[in-house]
């Protein structure tokens, strides 16, 4: 289980996120890791058409992008949402582990997080906008 406790004093206070991924159980444990580390998930989204929208939207300082989503390639995806007026900090998931070697080919390296070290403070330190 999660323990919110291990992110300390260091929390993501007043950080927005929008979470894509098509699949909901993943869905519903980002966005209680994200809540424990004291940020807010403004929205959420299942495909990347839904996830532009709701990031025009909402204008979230973060982007939580799985890699493989229905309707597009999540590196594409997120590599427009990192190049929006605002400049969310965007990082990529997923549980394929060959998925890393795919990012910044043709356009900026994103991090990427292993769906699988989620709750790790790993994901605190990607997320932080300085």
């Amino acid at each position: 289980m999660f323990n919110s406790r291990a992110f300390g004093d260091d929390r993501l206070v007043e950080l927005s996120i929008l979470i894509v991924d098509d699949d909901p159980e993943f869905v519903a444990l980002a966005t209680r890791v994200v809540a424990a580390m004291g940020a807010q998930v403004v929205a959420t989204a299942s495909d990347a058409a839904s996830a532009l929208a709701a990031a025009h939207e909402n204008r979230p300082q973060a982007a939580l992008v799985d890699v493989g989503l229905p309707d597009r390639n999540g590196i594409d995806l997120g590599s427009e949402l990192a190049g929006l007026p605002w400049a969310p900090r965007v990082v990529l998931t997923s549980t394929d582990s060959d998925a890393e070697g795919e990012i910044g080919e043709g356009g900026p390296a994103l991090p990427f997080l292993p769906k699988e070290e989620l709750a790790t403070d790993r994901l605190r330190v990607l997320l932080r906008v300085e």
